[in-house]
């Protein structure tokens, strides 16, 4: 029995705004040390699934360097298939940017044929939960199925961002509702299927030839095949999973993290999550600083005084002598300067925030009111960057001559525009 995974990695992933200006969602950092993807990708290879192909689109570069050959996974290997990384081409056929997921998979077809797989495992790459696919494919099994999409119970008030299915007490599907504006119910897609390889070559072959299709398992795929009374089982997940397609829902994943007990157990030494990690020296928490409830990633110093609370901070980030730090997500190399404060921000790579400077602050005022800031900005000595502050990335002074009194205020978009 041989079963392929297939990683759909190509999300732009715009709702993460400034994160994803220069790589894809699955390349976005995540907890620290890991990237979103390693999650789905570490799933495969604690679930003894070692032939990986990732289809990627949109700036793919990060990813690459993040993957390469797949060492850290256990991947670099080609016998039992190992990991392979495919973008869009152009070659004797027409082919073109991706229409959709399934239209991704119709493109690479001849790849994922290789190896004569039995079952091919279609995922996504940008979202954050540990499962056991070996346990998915015995029930598709079991039930005879000739797809199986893994389900998870949502917030009735969120389910208009799923896919919901309707389902017997078999779990067979009755009925699937792609992002329904009423949705009859919460039991929400994860976005993640298994299929019998015949039954997934023959609809994709359909598909490319269907006018009006949006060439999308949710929308298209997996709705013909329930009407044409075909075995798609539902597969019932009870554990952490989470779309961290948003900055709120990446910041709220983050604070899962640090809650006693967590949502998603990183210690769990019989689930461990693979990365590649560079090569940095220990942490160095300096006398006098305080630091609680709070994640340190290695080359990270807290200087005498400073304050760390309820936050995640990547590798080599400085948090400087005063400076404070609350309910923030800091990524690589950032510099948080002497008596700065950072409350409730997501603080991109190389980023700097000057001295007295204030980036966001914790408010209840009925949203998060989360501040972002691009990757490699300088935020100025003194200035005030106020809740929900979008920052693009490297902006320098000059960049803000227009706030006079220093005072970015809340809801400001500087150096970014949302795409439509």
């Amino acid at each position: 029995m041989k079963i392929k995974a297939v990683i759909l990695a190509g999300g732009e992933g715009t709702r993460l705004t400034v994160l994803t200006a220069k790589r894809a969602k699955p390349a976005v950092p995540f907890a620290g040390k890991y990237r979103i993807i390693d999650f789905t990708l570490s799933n495969c290879v604690n679930s003894n699934i070692f032939d990986v192909l990732i289809l990627t689109q949109y700036r793919p570069h990060s990813l690459n360097d993040h993957i390469g050959r797949g060492r850290p996974w256990d991947l670099d290997r080609s016998f039992t298939g190992g990991v392979q990384i495919l973008q869009p081409y152009k070659g004797r056929h027409d082919t073109d940017w991706y229409a959709g997921n399934a239209d991704a998979v119709t493109q690479n077809l001849n790849f994922v044929r290789r190896g004569r797989p039995d079952y091919v495992i279609i995922l996504s790459g940008d979202h954050i939960y540990e499962m056991d696919y070996d346990v998915m494919l015995q029930f598709h099994r079991e039930k005879g199925a000739d797809a199986t999409l893994a389900t998870i119970r949502v917030p009735l008030d969120e389910a208009s961002r799923y896919g919901i299915v309707d389902v017997n007490e078999d779990y067979s599907i009755r009925e699937f509702l792609e992002k329904p504006s009423n949705p009859p119910g919460n039991l929400a897609s994860m976005g993640v299927y298994i299929f019998n390889y015949p039954v997934l070559e023959r609809m994709l072959e359909e598909d490319a030839h269907l006018k009006g299709s949006n060439h999308d398992f949710g929308k298209d795929i997996l709705p013909r095949m329930i009407i044409e009374n075909m075995r798609v089982f539902a597969y019932p997940y009870g554990g952490y999973w989470i779309d961290v397609g948003t900055i709120d829902a990446n910041w709220e994943a983050h604070m899962d993290l640090l809650q006693t007990p967590p949502s998603l157990n990183l210690n769990d030494r019989t689930w461990v999550v693979h990365t590649r990690s560079e090569e940095r020296p220990p942490v160095h928490i300096h006398s006098g600083a305080t630091v609680r409830d709070s994640m340190i990633t290695d080359g990270s110093v807290v200087a005498e005084g400073a304050l760390v609370e309820r936050s995640v901070l990547s590798p080599g980030v400085y948090v400087g002598p005063n400076a404070v730090v609350r309910e923030s997500i800091i990524l690589t190399d950032t510099y948080i300067e002497a008596g700065a404060v950072v409350e409730r921000a997501v603080i991109d790579k190389i980023a700097v925030i000057g001295h007295n400077a204030r980036v966001g602050s914790i408010q209840d005022v009925g949203d998060l009111g989360i501040a972002c800031i691009g990757k490699n900005t300088h935020i100025p000595a003194g200035y005030t960057v106020g809740r929900s502050v979008i920052l693009g990335t490297d902006l320098r002074l000059e960049d803000f001559a227009e706030f006079k009194d220093k005072v970015i205020p809340h809801h400001t978009q500087l150096g970014y525009t949302a795409k439509k």
